[in-house]
């Protein structure tokens, strides 16, 4: 009785992990629901895996329930002997063929889709006027931020990479400091980013799985690469071609804009953030065609529309929640996302009043929304 009552006492905590697990089924971030053509090619690779896997832990299970029922000493007596089958030829073919047609039905698939996906020979596809077809963004990841640079383009972005659905973007990625991994789970797999040499691949975001993640999927670091690893988060923004183009066209005349402010406050928030002895000019530009690949810290020519500060605190819900993420970001950096690179500024750095007026001025830096 106590034996049955230790065997039942992990089922409350297979229901806890069944519970938990389920919390993995979000359509923004999660693998099981594929957002893409690269994403579903290795989602179908992953079931035949699981598959063949399945059916050989099925069969040899029917074998293992046979051999304890039909041939238990109890039943038989204990001076049965089992027919013996050392040195049949035709079991030792069948083992030995069995394994290796399930290795090739693994194996085939497997060489065939790394090829098809290794092919980055769409990246450097030209049109008749020599224009590249396809969209590239050059990856460079961080201690703990991630910079987007559209080279064709000449603008850059931070924290949220920006793409149009239904056609291939390909992606060069390298990393600053320290081995990291490019990772949109939903959207496809991972690939590393390192420090020495740069690696390409590409990605396809489907446009109706795109609506159903309300245009916004997740990104992560793949690779442990210090104390704030699991923090390294970007988001992706999906949007139709027609979108992308203006979205482009908004970033380039930003850069050529001269820079106006709504009221007092915001110009006074200026003057804080390009005065050198707060520094944050030194490390953030608010131009998206300067500091590319070079900058110490995110590019803010969108901050004032980003999804989460610093790619953790979620600003979706209302103008005042972004406000007290900006504030709290620029107050408690080490504290929220320790080992990176953000100096803390407390009120002897930066007075609250101060702290308003630069709030209100990043908040301000829009170029596709009002």
């Amino acid at each position: 009785m106590k034996n049955g009552l230790k065997k039942w006492r992990f089922l409350p905590l297979v229901a806890a992990m069944a519970f938990i697990l389920s919390g993995c089924g979000e359509p923004f971030l999660s693998t099981l629901q594929p957002a893409g053509e690269v994403a579903q090619k290795q989602f179908n690779l992953m079931m035949l895996s699981v598959a063949i896997m399945v059916l050989v832990i099925i069969v040899v299970a029917i074998v293992y329930v046979i051999a304890v029922t039909k041939f238990r000493r109890s039943k038989l007596g204990e001076d049965f002997i089992p027919k013996q089958v050392e040195g049949s030829h035709r079991l030792e073919v069948i083992w030995t063929v069995i394994p290796i047609i399930l290795l090739l039905i693994l194996a085939v698939p497997t060489v065939a889709l790394t090829f098809e996906l290794g092919d980055q020979s769409g990246m450097e596809a030209e049109d008749e006027e020599g224009n590249r077809e396809a969209l590239v963004v050059d990856v460079r990841a961080n201690l703990y931020w991630w910079e987007f640079a559209y080279p064709d383009q000449g603008i850059v972005t931070a924290q949220d990479l920006v793409v149009p659905t239904d056609q291939n973007v390909y992606f060069n990625v390298i990393a600053s400091d320290v081995k990291h991994s490019f990772w949109i789970p939903a959207v496809g797999g991972k690939i590393d980013t390192n420090v020495d040499n740069m690696n390409t691949f590409y990605l396809n975001f489907d446009g109706e799985k795109a609506e159903e993640a309300n245009n916004l999927f997740y990104g992560k670091c793949a690779e442990l690469c210090g104390p704030s690893h699991a923090l390294m988060d970007f988001k992706v923004q999906t949007m139709s071609q027609e979108d992308f183009d203006s979205w482009v066209a908004s970033m380039q005349e930003v850069a050529e804009a001269e820079q106006e402010f709504e009221n007092e406050t915001i110009a006074r928030g200026a003057e804080l953030y390009n005065d050198n002895q707060l520094g944050c000019i030194g490390c953030h530009a608010v131009d998206p065609t300067q500091q590319i690949g070079t900058s110490r810290g995110p590019n803010m020519a969108n901050f004032g529309e980003r999804s989460y500060t610093a790619g953790i605190l979620d600003n979706e819900d209302s103008d005042e929640v972004r406000e007290e993420n900006i504030k709290n970001w620029i107050r408690n950096s080490a504290e929220l996302k320790p080992g990176n690179q953000m100096p803390v500024y407390n009120e002897d750095d930066l007075s609250d009043e101060d702290l308003d007026a630069l709030t209100e001025y990043l908040m301000s830096l829009k170029v596709f929304s009002e």
